[in-house]
């Protein structure tokens, strides 16, 4: 078995990238939901999220943008995220050792949180919006 080695480039970044979507397209739970939003739209989200990642893990400051608001309307939950997670983890781990790798995980864990706490707070924004006029 091939030894494994830390994310350091750029490749490094598109394999991990394309790994976990092409993982996370095909998943049962999660694959439909984005499948839906991105459509055929995908050879774009995945340029958006190796700059989006490149940005992150080797401070190359190629991604712009807020990454929360294309997120905001999806119809998921806890479960959903733990999933992505799951996905993100298992495929960092198969690919990668070290500590950008651990960085990577680590980041995507507090986004994830921090997506699902704001999809929440804003759709119980809506619903008190929604009882209250």
């Amino acid at each position: 078995m091939a030894q494994l080695n830390d994310i350091t480039t750029f490749e490094d970044i598109k394999l991990l990238v394309d790994t976990f979507y092409s993982k996370v397209q095909k998943d049962e739970f999660i694959g439909p939901i984005f499948n839906e939003k991105i459509g055929n739209r995908w050879p774009e989200h995945l340029e958006k999220m190796y700059r989006f990642w490149q940005t992150i893990l080797l401070e190359v400051h190629s991604y712009s943008g807020s990454p929360f608001p294309p997120h905001k309307q999806l119809p998921v939950a806890k479960e959903h995220f733990d999933r992505w997670m799951e996905i993100f983890t298992k495929t960092t781990d198969s690919l990668f050792v070290g500590p950008l790798a651990e960085e990577a995980k680590l980041r995507a864990k507090n986004m994830a949180e921090m997506f699902n706490y704001k999809i929440d707070y804003f759709r119980n924004l809506e619903k008190n919006q929604t009882n209250n006029s």
